[in-house]
């Protein structure tokens, strides 16, 4: 499904592995034109997909794109300068591409320890922070017609998260405080991103938990604590 039928331009950020790189698959999936920022180099291969090496905090580099409809704020790290990466850099990559007269949709990819506080403190603070901006760039792109809002995920089978899927003993910790005894694949993420971006037209400023009902639970658990 495409908004009003067409194929719209998109910009990803954080999409070399992942749930970044789910996410940019699906839209490609969908007809969409895709373009990436990521650090890394492409691990995306399609002719509708261009990608930008480059550091979301570098901003004098980042590329010159005017006619973005849909951003996708995915980039973040975990203990690595988490308010600079998951905060700051989200807040100038949208302020440069998101609040504009073009702009269709912004999903902001947050977490659900932003609710809950229960993770690394910076971590949490970051996320806590998406949440907060989330809702502010919602009411300043109204005007364009535009919705923002973040998409809040628990545990995802990942490549990041392999330290805790890969030791039985924390994996079965962290499956008995999650109702429904699984986490999250990255294309469900996907997704969601999707249907938010594309399909959803109204939800503006919201906060949307996918986590499995873990955030119910609210008990991090995480090697070493």
């Amino acid at each position: 499904m495409k908004k009003n039928g067409t194929s719209m331009n998109v910009l990803i950020t954080g999409t070399s592995q992942g749930i970044g790189k789910a996410i940019a698959q699906y839209f490609l999936d969908r007809g969409h034109k895709v373009c990436g920022i990521d650090r890394q180099d492409a691990t995306v291969m399609h002719e509708g997909y261009t990608h930008f090496k480059c550091d979301i905090r570098d901003f004098d580099n980042l590329p010159d794109l005017s006619d973005v409809e849909v951003l996708v704020n995915n980039a973040g790290t975990q203990n690595e300068d988490d308010i600079d990466i998951n905060l700051k850099a989200l807040i100038r990559v949208t302020e440069k591409y998101g609040v504009q007269e073009k702009i269709r949709s912004v999903l902001n990819v947050g977490s659900a320890s932003g609710h809950t506080g229960s993770e690394f403190p910076e971590y949490c603070a970051s996320k806590g922070g998406v949440i907060a901006y989330t809702k502010n760039v919602a009411l300043r792109v109204a005007k364009y017609g535009a919705t923002c809002n973040s998409l809040d995920p628990g545990g995802v089978i990942t490549p990041l998260n392999a330290c805790v899927i890969d030791d039985p003993e924390l994996w079965q910790e962290i499956m008995d405080q999650t109702p429904l005894r699984r986490w999250a694949t990255a294309e469900e993420i996907a997704a969601w991103a999707y249907f938010l971006t594309v399909e959803n037209t109204f939800c503006t400023g919201q906060s949307i938990i996918v986590d499995g009902g873990e955030s119910i639970n609210s008990n991090f658990i995480w090697p070493g604590l």
